[in-house]
């Protein structure tokens, strides 16, 4: 069977492959080799500036441009030498390793070089870094931009909807009103520590060998400061350096990277299910596109569907990252291969990630607020003045000011007049009746209008 959007075993290669064609090439196998090969050329290249190492020369322009055609030009024929050589050897940096020697053999000038490929490295020192750099650049070219489009988009919502007053509902009951503007700059909020925190992480890299002491380095040329020149090339490539590992960086720094843009997803979900409830409840209306279908029986039907696919898909990334960061920190003594296929499908957890958010912007984007049925809803729920009323009595030391106002409406539906007269037999300044007089389920709304207005990302 041939492999087609259509046969794909994994839903993100095959019925959503082209909503993810920024993902595909940042995780896609040949990315990682062409990466690898990358990382084993610049440490070659490192190697041979150091004049300490007599046996090597520094590269010529000449040599520089061979180099750096082997990863420009690499085609077919190169990707099939090296899952050759994988083959062969069941081992996939082994195989570049060799691959590399290769490409230098057929070059009289590059021979010499052969044995200084991959010097005093474990496959982790390749690995590690290969990663790093791909998740580096899905943070900086995917992840961030998306995030802050989000992060923006309801910064901008808050403040258009600062000063429509709503309904809270705690427990699902109705309670102290707030404006739906206030009710989506919480998230924006939330959203914005956790951009922060991911946008914060330092993500770590490792060169020093096999169970992180030099050793081989240390025993060929004792003259040579290891650990400063590891820690430069480290630099080089945009990562911090890690200077106490075993075989393998621990992950902690990933884990890290996963908790956060789960807890930014995790924000996300809680998002997704408010906004869901609000619609079901006629807060917000949806948009009517031509040819759309929301049910195959019942014509009339407008499902939130966009809400509910990013809550399916970030609940499966929250899944995997949640996986990553509990699993990948460990490692029995100095080295297991457990992190190695689990740390293959974190383009997985990006993947449905990215798939959410763009569900989640197109749900935005079809949102309508509708005022009447918002405004009916505040109307129908007076008794939500009976914090107000009793916290002024609390004031004014009325006696029992909590007490009086439940047996006055816990469980009843109150008309205004009802209200109105209570306020009007307090015994409490003029000043302070008439404040209290004024008040109705659309204007006892505290600072949340400033509250929404303010809200910056």
């Amino acid at each position: 069977m041939k492999l087609s959007s259509l046969t794909a075993l994994n839903p993100l290669d095959g019925r959503y492959s082209e909503q993810l064609t920024e993902v595909a090439p940042q995780f896609c196998e040949l990315n990682l080799i062409l990466i690898r090969l990358a990382v084993e050329i610049e440490w070659l290249k490192t190697l041979s500036k150091e004049p300490k190492i007599k046996e090597i020369k520094p590269f010529t322009k000449e040599n520089l441009k061979f180099l750096r055609d082997l990863i420009e030009k690499f085609d077919e024929k190169d990707i099939a030498r090296i899952k050759e050589l994988e083959k062969q050897t069941n081992h996939d940096i082994k195989a570049i390793e060799y691959f590399l020697k290769e490409k230098l053999a057929t070059n009289k000038k590059l021979n010499a070089y052969q044995e200084f490929v991959h010097f005093g490295c474990t496959s982790d020192d390749i690995n590690n870094l290969s990663y790093a750099i791909i998740l580096t650049k899905t943070l900086e070219e995917i992840l961030l931009p998306m995030m802050s489009e989000i992060i923006l988009q309801l910064e901008d919502m808050a403040h258009s909807y600062a000063k429509i007053p709503m309904l809270a509902r705690t427990h699902g009951q109705a309670a102290t009103p707030t404006t739906f503007g206030k009710e989506i700059a919480n998230f924006a909020y939330r959203l914005t520590r956790q951009f922060d925190y991911l946008l914060a992480t330092p993500i770590l890299g490792k060169f020093n060998g096999a169970v992180g002491n030099f050793n081989a380095q240390f025993v060929a040329y004792p003259e040579i400061n290891w650990q400063k020149i590891c820690q430069k090339f480290v630099e080089r490539l945009d990562l911090e350096w890690n200077p106490y590992t075993t075989q393998i960086e621990p992950h902690d720094w990933l884990a890290e990277y996963c908790d956060i843009l789960a807890r930014f997803n995790t924000i996300l979900i809680g998002f997704c299910r408010d906004t869901w409830n609000y619609i079901a409840i006629g807060y917000f209306k949806q948009k009517v596109k031509s040819g759309e279908i929301g049910s195959s029986t019942m014509p009339h039907k407008i499902n939130p569907i966009d809400f509910e696919n990013a809550e399916g898909n970030l609940g499966l990334a929250n899944t995997l990252l949640h996986h990553f960061s509990n699993k990948l920190p460990i490692s029995r003594w100095q080295r297991d291969l457990t992190d190695s296929t689990v740390m293959r499908n974190l383009g997985v957890a990006i993947g449905y990630s990215v798939l959410a958010y763009k569900s989640l912007q197109k749900g935005l984007n079809k949102l309508e607020v509708d005022h009447a049925t918002i405004s009916k809803d505040l109307d129908n729920h007076w008794e939500v003045l009976a914090e107000a009323i009793q916290t002024m009595m609390r004031r004014y030391n009325i006696e029992a000011p909590y007490e009086k106002m439940k047996t006055l409406t816990r469980g009843q539906k109150l008309e205004p007049k009802t209200l109105q007269k209570f306020i009007s037999e307090l015994n409490i300044p003029k000043e302070a009746k008439q404040r209290l007089l004024k008040l109705t389920p659309h204007n006892y709304l505290g600072k949340a209008a400033e509250l929404a207005k303010t809200i910056k990302f």
